[in-house]
């Protein structure tokens, strides 16, 4: 999966993103663009475009979409595409953004992570894709991702991958220290202490203040800090989730517990590679990063469940994963969905998985050549049935802010002050969470506790 470098980018550029996007979520669209939304797109309206054929243009930085293409205009030879990679991350993002304001060189079908899509639904930019018949898809795809393309009722993508979490672990080192692999957060915390007491220099994860790692972990315990409707946008980390993630985690910052180290940058894959970071919690499209980055560790690292908020539950959470979404500006909504439908629902979906892509289609997660498929790098586990398992138990019910990208930048100047001063993690929490709603009412929307 690629969704990790964008998310990577975004963390330190997205404060401007969203500013962008702010503006026009809250009045400042194309006014031509309002009422796609409704438009009604018959399964008979799909296969007319299909047959008539024409041209469209996809942004994508997914490089397994290029086989997608080839193959959609193999079989459909009157279908010209053009996919173009307009950068990723921040670049993706202000390009689209700029194209729509200026009204022109708008692509008919765009990338977007789940946690951006709210923000360009809200803004009109991207059309409702509930008249076309994707309301039907709801089986198609596990809840995680299709809670994530769902905004103001309606449907604003089809799921392209997802990233349900899972934890990754050196087997060597918990070999090495006699440590049980931990099942439950608690067991976590102990985990952390008995490794770090064997050996200084092992820490049970690393962690300089991650917002992604945080919603997530929070939506693993059941919480919803954000709730939105419309405009109307409810930010409050004082529910039980989120005091179920700060009480744990303060533990680790109390006593030294998490490596002092960014993820994405050398000292991180150093760590990972030297046996001085153990664990890490994330989505099912790291092991790609850990093949290619820390290719000397094959045979070492191990995957197993997300640890539990309480013993004996199931439950886990999304992190990462993207759309592909029609613009409001498009003039070939019926051609563009027939691709839509290829690349994430049909043929296009095994090709993708091919070439090292997390599906987001239940259908494929159950089906028994991805199940059996065993890693050479986790010591030939068949990683993928963890995998599977944790994306059919996202609780339902997150959501995302409609400018999610700037709350995430801020996160290091507000919950982030937890991990490098006397803050604690639940007063880092209450800050971002103010910062947030004053933001938002400064952009037009109405937030509230």
């Amino acid at each position: 999966m690629k969704s990790k470098i964008s998310l990577a980018v975004l963390r330190g550029s997205a404060v401007a993103l969203t500013a962008a996007l702010a503006l026009t979520a809250c009045g400042g669209g194309d006014s031509d663009n309002s009422g796609t939304a409704a438009e009604e797109v018959s399964a008979e309206d799909v296969q007319a475009a299909l047959e008539e054929g024409g041209d469209i243009t996809i942004w994508s930085w997914e490089p397994t979409l290029d086989e997608v293409v080839e193959d959609f205009e193999a079989e459909h030879p009157n279908v010209n595409v053009d996919l173009v990679n307009a950068g990723t991350g921040n670049d993706h993002y202000v390009a689209l953004q700029n194209a729509i304001a200026a009204g022109s060189g708008v692509p008919d079908i765009a990338q977007l992570e789940y946690f951006s899509l709210p923000q360009f639904a809200l803004a009109d930019s991207v059309r409702d894709l509930s008249g076309y018949g994707a309301a039907d898809l709801q089986d198609t795809y596990n809840p995680g991702p299709w809670n994530s393309v769902q905004a103001n009722g309606g449907i604003y993508g089809l799921p392209m991958d997802s990233g349900p979490m899972a934890l990754y672990y050196n087997k060597e080192i918990f070999d090495k220290y006699g440590v049980e692999v931990p099942t439950t957060w608690d067991e976590y915390v102990d985990a952390a202490r008995a490794l770090h007491k064997a050996d200084p220099s092992v820490y049970i994860a690393n962690d300089t203040g991650d917002a992604g790692l945080s919603t997530s972990l929070i939506w693993q315990a059941g919480g919803q800090p954000y709730k939105v409707d419309g405009t109307d946008v409810t930010v409050n980390f004082s529910d039980e989730g989120s005091t179920k993630f700060t009480e744990t985690w303060q533990q680790l910052l109390d006593e030294d517990l998490l490596a002092p180290i960014t993820s994405w940058g050398d000292e991180w894959y150093q760590g990972l590679g030297n046996g001085t970071i153990a664990t890490l919690a994330t989505g099912a499209w790291m092991p790609a990063t850990f093949s290619s980055g820390v290719a000397a560790t094959a045979g070492k690292w191990r995957v197993a469940p997300l640890p539990q908020w309480e013993e004996g539950g199931t439950a886990s959470a999304e992190n990462g994963g993207s759309a592909l979404s029609i613009t409001s500006a498009s003039k070939k909504g019926a051609l563009a969905y027939a691709f839509l439908e290829y690349a994430n629902v049909g043929d296009g979906v095994q090709t993708r998985v091919d070439n090292g892509a997390f599906p987001a289609t239940a259908a494929t997660l159950e089906s028994e050549d991805f199940l059996s498929d065993e890693f050479e790098y986790f010591g030939g586990q068949k990683a993928n049935e963890v995998f599977a398992e944790s994306a059919k138990n996202v609780p339902e019910g997150w959501s995302y802010l409609p400018f999610q990208a700037y709350a995430n930048g801020i996160y290091n100047d507000t919950a982030g002050q937890a991990y490098v001063s006397d803050t604690t993690l639940k007063d880092g929490l209450k800050n971002w969470q103010d910062a947030s709603i004053k933001y938002g009412n400064e952009q037009g929307f109405t937030v509230s506790e």
